[in-house]
This record gives C-alpha cells, structure tokens and sequence, in this order.
C-alpha cells in the first residue's frame, strides 16, 4: 500500500488464524443471488427511515473502527466530517485516536457548515473497572452521542500490533494501563484464571450498564439467535449482528447468514444492524432482505480515508449511497420496506 505503513496495512487487513471467517464474509454475500420485480414507481422513492427515533437517510452507519490515524493524521476527525456531509450515521470507537470531545466537535462543526446531519453513537468496550466503563458512558452523554454500542465479541482477542508513535487510545488516556503479569501466563491454565479471562463481558455486565444510562443501549457481536432473544429481554434496544470483521475467532459464521434466525428470534420490532463483508450497494440490498435494518461499514473507511482524507471517504460513501438506490431501483423497491426475502433466488427456493 503506497498510503498505509506496511505493518499498519497488515493490521487493518488481519483475520484470525486462517482467516476462513473473514472470507466468508464475503463469499457468503456472494453467494445469495438477486432476483428482481419489474414495474414499480419510483416517483416517491427514498431510502429514509426511523431508526430509535433517530432520522437515518440511508441504510448504511460507519462502523466502530479503531485508530483512524494508522490511515490519515487527521482521523476520525475527518471520518466525522465526511459522515456528516454525507449523511451517514457514525459510531465512534472507544479506542479512537482523536477523543470522543474532539470528534463530536469536528461533527458538529461539519453539521453546521454544510447543513446535513446523522447520527453520532458512541461504541462502548467493557474495561477493567466499572467506574471507568461510566465515566466513558457519561462523557458520551455530555459530548451529545445518541447511542451507546456495547462490544461483546471481543473481550480477548489476540494482537501482536504495537502503535506506531503518534497514535494513542485518545479516549483512554487518563486510565490506567491494565498490567499483563508473567505469573498470569505460568498459571495451569493459560487464560482461565488470569486477569483477562476475568474481565470479559458477562450478562451482569448487560445487567448493569442497562441501569447507568437512558440512551438507546445496542449491543454488538451478535451471532446467536437465544443470546439475541436474551439481550432483548434485559432491555438492549437494537443489536448488530457481527463476527467482529473475522478478527477474533476463525470458523464463525457470517452475520449476513445468522441474520434469518435472529430476526426470528427477536421479531420485526427490534432494530437489527449488520456489520461484516459489505462492500458494495447489493450487500446492502442483501442485508435488509435477510432482515437488517441497517449494515456498518468498516475497513473501506480507512482505506479511502488513507488515499484522500476527508475527501476520500465522503466519496466512498456518495459511491456506495448511489448503488444502493440503482439497486434498489432495479430491484423493484421504491422504499425500504419493500425489500424482502423473496427477491433473493436461494431465500425463494429452500
């Protein structure tokens, strides 16, 4: 990559161990074929809708990607500027390069010069002390966020990627480093029992964060349709359908392909997003026929904000935004809730 440093690039492209899962991702798109209705009016077609109360002008959010400056000095400040002026809803990492403030205020600013707005949401990672998880949940709230996004695919993954300098974990900085002792990794175990296994998210964990904030709370690494049903019923207000971009365990399986049985589960009520393999207009259009409401996007952000900054990732977006619409227009939908599952071939002929 003549953009991205080497071990950068090598980082943002990664996949667990073989890297069947995030493959998949992919060829599991690829493998659902579209069969289009003919005649339908498109005088009053949109891509509009409500979404927790919150105006969505497409079916498509940035997803939660970490340090946004291993592609650009700029970062998610200019991912923000470039959601914003295209409308597109953005979800903040926890471990943004830029704080959380920051952000919110190159959104902000970027709202007001161009006269277009989306969505700002805050993704949450559990920490090592509750107290800290809440000053992150308050921060959030002060700065204006309209979301929180609990992460609960990743509680331990494997990384051999240190930082370069420059980059930091903006919002993290005023807390302590969590100490990774060699007695943790001599024990007879080698996860269970250490400081890491105890800390991963658990179900009391949903329990309380549900407490500690009136914001919608969505929870995101979703693959099982019980859990799903489960985190609904503890007061989740919308859930992403994620294997965590094939970053955590190899052999998952693709959100595109759970996403049937989880909208079983859960019903037509609550907001289902999908995150993992979307590239293109009919990944989106495949989405919402499997019952999405919405898809993320992720590497694409980086990779067009390495090339262009700002610039570049605004038009990833005016990209994308234009093949959702042809393919919705070719496919005979004038609005969202005319894609179904029946104009997917294999959905039609189980």
């Amino acid at each position: 990559m003549a953009h991205i440093e080497d071990s950068a690039w090598a980082h943002i492209e990664s996949g667990a161990d073989q890297g069947l899962t995030l493959a998949h991702n992919r060829t599991a798109f690829d493998r659902l074929q579209l069969c289009p209705e003919s005649l339908c009016d498109l005088t009053q077609a949109s891509t509009r809708q409500t979404l927790l109360a919150q105006d969505l002008r497409w079916p498509v959010m940035l997803a939660p990607v970490a340090y946004h400056r291993l592609a650009h000095p700029e970062g998610e400040l200019a991912t923000a500027r470039a959601a914003m002026a295209m409308q597109t809803g953005f979800i903040v990492s926890t471990l943004s390069s830029y704080s959380l403030e920051e952000t919110m205020e190159a959104a902000q600013t970027a709202t007001q010069e161009v006269g277009r707005s989306a969505p700002m949401w805050f993704q949450l990672y559990k920490q090592t002390e509750r107290s800290h998880c809440l000053r992150l949940v308050r921060r959030a709230e002060d700065a204006g966020y309209q979301a929180i996004v609990w992460t609960v695919d990743a509680g331990i993954k494997r990384s051999g990627f240190a930082l370069p300098p420059g980059v930091v974990a903006a919002n993290l900085r005023d807390f302590p480093p969590q100490p990774l002792h060699v007695s943790d990794l001599m024990r007879d175990s080698i996860l269970f029992g250490s400081a890491l296994a105890d800390h991963v998210p658990c179900w009391d964990d949903l329990q309380w964060l549900r407490q500690q904030t009136r914001l919608p709370l969505i929870i995101k690494g979703v693959l099982s349709a019980r859990s799903a049903r489960a985190m609904v019923e503890m007061g989740a207000d919308a859930l992403i359908v994620s294997n965590h971009g094939g970053r955590v365990l190899d052999g998952t399986v693709s959100p595109v392909d759970a996403l049937p049985a989880i909208r079983s589960a859960v019903g037509p009520e609550t907001p289902l997003l999908l995150d993992g393999g979307v590239r293109y207009g009919t990944d989106v259009f495949k989405a919402l026929a499997r019952g999405a409401n919405a898809v993320l996007i992720g590497r694409p952000q980086l990779y067009s904000l390495a090339v262009a900054g700002m610039l570049g990732t605004a038009h990833m977006l005016h990209v994308l935004r234009t093949e959702v619409e042809l393919a919705m227009a070719q496919m005979g939908c004038a609005r969202l809730a005319d894609i179904q599952d029946t104009l997917l071939f294999k959905a039609a002929h189980r």
